[in-house]
């Protein structure tokens, strides 16, 4: 995936990033429940009762893109890697955030916003991997 940095924009990443902490902080506050992306899909799937927060969430997710469309106009996206690696690369996401107990939402953005070290092993952990990942596929073999 590439970025467009001549369309990037600092006002819609602060925009995106103050959207998703109030997100977060309202789901902390109303529901005592940290609003991390994994365990959210993860309730919806074991189908548990009481997840009406949890598909609101994750329907937030995936309208958001078309809100951000229909109100922005249409953005130019250029996905570089094929349909298997972005299989693979989901799996291994999913995989990970089941073995750390979350993602970067519910790690990185939460948990570091509490301050706990767990959160902060498994931010450092899970960004340390990619940093090597990405190090060891683009300069080493070259894909």
């Amino acid at each position: 995936m590439s970025i467009d940095w001549v369309a990037f924009t600092p006002l819609s990443a602060l925009l995106g990033g103050a959207l998703i902490g109030a997100a977060a902080a309202l789901l902390m506050l109303f529901n005592g429940r940290i609003a991390g992306i994994s365990g959210l899909v993860g309730r919806l799937l074991s189908a548990q009762t009481g997840n009406g927060e949890a598909l609101l969430f994750v329907l937030g997710l995936l309208l958001a893109p078309w809100l951000y469309l229909a109100l922005a106009g249409e953005i130019s996206v250029q996905v570089d890697a094929g349909p298997v690696a972005l299989v693979v690369a989901g799996l291994l996401v999913g995989f990970g955030s089941r073995l750390g107990s979350g993602c970067t939402s519910g790690h990185g953005v939460c948990g570091l916003s509490r301050l706990s070290l767990r959160s902060l092993v498994a931010t450092l952990s899970f960004m340390g991997a990619g940093f090597a990942i990405v190090f060891f596929l683009r300069h080493l073999l070259g894909v």
